[in-house]
């Protein structure tokens, strides 16, 4: 009976009409949604210690969290004839430091409630520390040490050399490691920085010892050379008086380190980048169930003007998971779990990818399908619904890249990298929104040239090779994973 009643009321209150006049909700039309809300980020305060050091601060009283992120300009721009040396130094930072060695220190980190990182980019070392409020000052000495006194021992780079050589050789089995590897050093010839992996090689490797580390820690670690930004439960007061205790010893610059402090940003390449025309590039792996492909070439500098246009044009074409690739080639072909392309933004231009793991038996078919889609976003308009989707996606999401001191930090980092204001974000909603269709096509046409792209291809060549050259995209050879030319091609 109870039932029967609720039923009866529920139904009484479905057919009752809207009180007070109030229109009803016509469920056959979505909401109509509002204009993005601009993003107003807190204040940056920014000081320099005597020493060099330059201090940015941003307050998020939210949780008792303080994260500092010390950005040592001198990253994998910085390795020239030893590749991987800047990004093997920043992982030795923290396997020794006083007279603690890597147990103790990641012991010590654990104790305090504290996550401490060591990291390597192509333009700078980081070393990065969370730590709730209250455990601020042991917390902050263990960086220091870290930062300041690492002992690089001889025992310990031995180990960490043949460990990473065992890493190296296990990525030779990973065929989207090797897609990566080769698509660098086709696209970035030698001299470039780009050319080696950000970890370097074997023959790289197997010479690093505890002098080479060294040297190169100390001609790159100086406080002129170094940014600490400061995030979350502290003002620029306290964050001073922190870094000084602990930070205000470090030396400044010498006269002439391993590269006088320059723009961050927009270097010179040292070689010209050029591609004249389509080329397939096509690395054998044996019986491998998938193939991957990528396909792209030299991208463009983060100060270019059209880089707001092109993160729409590209979030429509592969950077998003209702993107026109990841669409076709996941939902309506099956032939991935995920494409997708990206333009990649470093010191200097980095590459313009798109690719996908795909199965091996339609290789050519997704082949097809990619360059489908590139030709499609340069023939022919977006439409207005993918546009203002592509343009939603980016702005209201937005938002959710400074959620947290540690996002906060890295995007307050990313500015100051590329030599961007550090109010850059306030308009950035309203420059998306103010992005055309015919924009979208014109750096689509410009941008985009699927005529001068290099196509890479690692999987299994006695099933997909026939069918790969039978597509006539340009001249192919056969590589190593190196991207060095198999000389029984």
């Amino acid at each position: 009976m109870t039932h029967r009643f609720l039923v009866t009321l529920g139904l009484a209150v479905l057919s009752a009409p809207a009180v007070g006049g109030a229109q009803a909700i016509d469920r056959t039309k979505p909401p109509v949604l509002a204009p993005p809300p601009s993003l107003q980020l807190p204040d940056i305060a920014t000081a320099t210690l005597p020493n060099g050091l330059t201090l940015h601060v941003v307050e998020m009283r939210e949780v008792p969290l303080v994260q500092f992120t010390l950005a040592v300009a001198g990253g994998g721009r910085e390795d020239h004839a030893v590749p991987g040396l800047a990004s093997f130094t920043a992982d030795m930072l923290d396997e020794g430091a006083d007279t603690l060695d890597a147990f103790g220190i990641a012991a010590l980190a654990e104790y305090y409630g504290a996550n401490l990182r060591t990291t390597a980019s192509w333009d700078e070392i980081r070393v990065s520390l969370k730590v709730p409020r209250r455990n601020l000052d042991p917390a902050l000495a263990l960086m220091a040490a870290v930062t300041l006194r690492p002992t690089f021992r001889s025992t310990e780079v031995t180990r960490q050399r043949d460990l990473r050589l065992a890493r190296i050789l296990q990525e030779r089995d990973r065929p989207e490691t090797v897609a990566s590897l080769a698509f660098n050093a086709i696209v970035f010839p030698e001299r470039h920085p780009y050319h080696a992996s950000l970890t370097g090689d074997s023959l790289s490797t197997v010479g690093l010892d505890s002098t080479v580390v060294r040297n190169f820690y100390h001609q790159v670690f100086c406080a002129g050379r170094a940014t600490l930004i400061v995030t979350g439960d502290m003002d620029l007061a306290e964050a001073r008086a922190a870094t000084q205790r602990h930070l205000g010893a470090w030396q400044e610059c010498s006269p002439a380190p391993l590269r006088a402090v320059e723009a961050k940003h927009d270097l010179p390449s040292p070689v010209t980048l050029t591609i004249d025309q389509t080329r397939v590039y096509l690395i054998d792996k044996p019986g491998a169930a998938q193939s991957v492909i990528r396909i792209g070439g030299p991208g463009i500098s983060r100060h270019h003007e059209d880089y707001i246009a092109i993160e729409v044009m590209n979030t429509i074409l592969g950077g998003s998971f209702s993107s026109r690739l990841n669409s076709n080639l996941r939902e309506t072909k099956g032939y991935t779990y995920g494409a997708r392309s990206r333009f990649s933004y470093r010191p200097m231009p980095g590459p313009f990818t798109a690719g996908a793991s795909v199965r091996t038996d339609v290789t050519d078919s997704s082949l097809v399908e990619f360059f489908r889609e590139i030709r499609a976003i340069r023939d022919a308009p977006v439409s207005p619904t993918e546009l203002e989707r592509a343009k939603a996606y980016l702005a209201l999401g937005l938002a959710g890249d400074f959620e947290t001191t540690s996002q906060m930090a890295g995007n307050v980092a990313e500015l100051l990298t590329f030599g961007l204001p550090l109010t850059y974000y306030n308009d950035y909603v309203q420059r998306v929104m103010a992005v055309t269709g015919e924009e979208v096509q014109r750096v689509a046409r410009h941008h985009l040239r699927p005529d001068n792209v290099a196509i890479v291809v690692v999987g299994d060549l006695a099933r997909i090779r026939e069918d790969v050259e039978a597509l006539a995209l340009g001249p192919s050879t056969v590589r190593d994973l190196f991207g060095q030319p198999v000389a029984a091609d």
